[in-house]
Formats: C-alpha cells, sequence, structure tokens
C-alpha cells in the first residue's frame, strides 16, 4: 500500500512524508471505521494537523486506498481499501456502529441488471441506515 501511495504522490508532485506514513499506518492498524477525528487525537502527540490529516485522507481517497463511509452524523469513517473483498456497511443511527456485509445475491443482481442495460459499473457501494441489535433492545 505504501509503494500505490508513493506513486500516486509522485505522479502529483508530492512526496511521502512521515506525517502521511504515519497517517496511513494508523489507518492500517485499526480495526475498525475513523472519523478524522480519531484520527487526529491519536496522532496529535506526533505533531500531526488537522489539515495535515485532511489532506492525506483526500489522496488517499484519490488513489483508491481508503473509502469513506457516511456515519450517522454525516461525517465521514474511514477504512482501508485494498486487498479485501468487497463489501457493504450496516450503519447504527443509534450507537453509531458499522457492520460489513456481504451479498453475493445483490451482486448478481446488480451486475446482470447493468449488463441488460449496457451500463458499466465502475465501483459502488451501499450504505444501509437503521438500529443495531442491542439498541434496539434497549428501545424496548
Amino acid at each position: 500500500m505504501r509503494q500505490v501511495f508513493q506513486e500516486y504522490l509522485r505522479k502529483h508532485d508530492q512526496h511521502l512524508t512521515p506525517q502521511r506514513t504515519a497517517i496511513l499506518d494508523h489507518l492500517l492498524a485499526a480495526d475498525r471505521h475513523l472519523s478524522q477525528e480519531e484520527i487526529y487525537a491519536a496522532l496529535r502527540g506526533r505533531g500531526i494537523g488537522k489539515v495535515t490529516i485532511f489532506r492525506t485522507l483526500k489522496m488517499l481517497e484519490d488513489c483508491r486506498l481508503v473509502e469513506s463511509v457516511t456515519s450517522p452524523n454525516g461525517r465521514p469513517r474511514f477504512e482501508v481499501n485494498a486487498e479485501r473483498p468487497h463489501h457493504d456497511h450496516l450503519i447504527c443511527l443509534e450507537c453509531g456502529g458499522i457492520m460489513e456485509v456481504q451479498w453475493p445475491e445483490v451482486e448478481k443482481i446488480q451486475d446482470k441488471t447493468c449488463k441488460e442495460l449496457e451500463f458499466e459499473i465502475v465501483y459502488h457501494r451501499h450504505e444501509l441506515f437503521g438500529r443495531c441489535k442491542e439498541c434496539r433492545v434497549k428501545r424496548t
């Protein structure tokens, strides 16, 4: 991933700085979807500012190494996109939890429909908003 990012930066006359490397490493080590604020809170002690995090996340999205997922409050959360099977997201409006799901049947329907309509898919994502099991139980 670092090599892909470095190539992207080189093509855009940029460099892989220690700050950008730290942001990428933090995302790679994460076991969940992170907000920009969470990344900042974890890395500000290393002298990495909000603007650097914002710009680096944008670059990582542009080179398709990171993908954003919409959280219930409308702010994006980020996950590493490389070398992972395609998945979609179930997002809890109560607790903000994000669950990853794979739906082979849905993928087949999408592919069939697009083929019939002669539509070429570049990428897609599904985000479904609702309440997780735990939050539904709390409401009753």
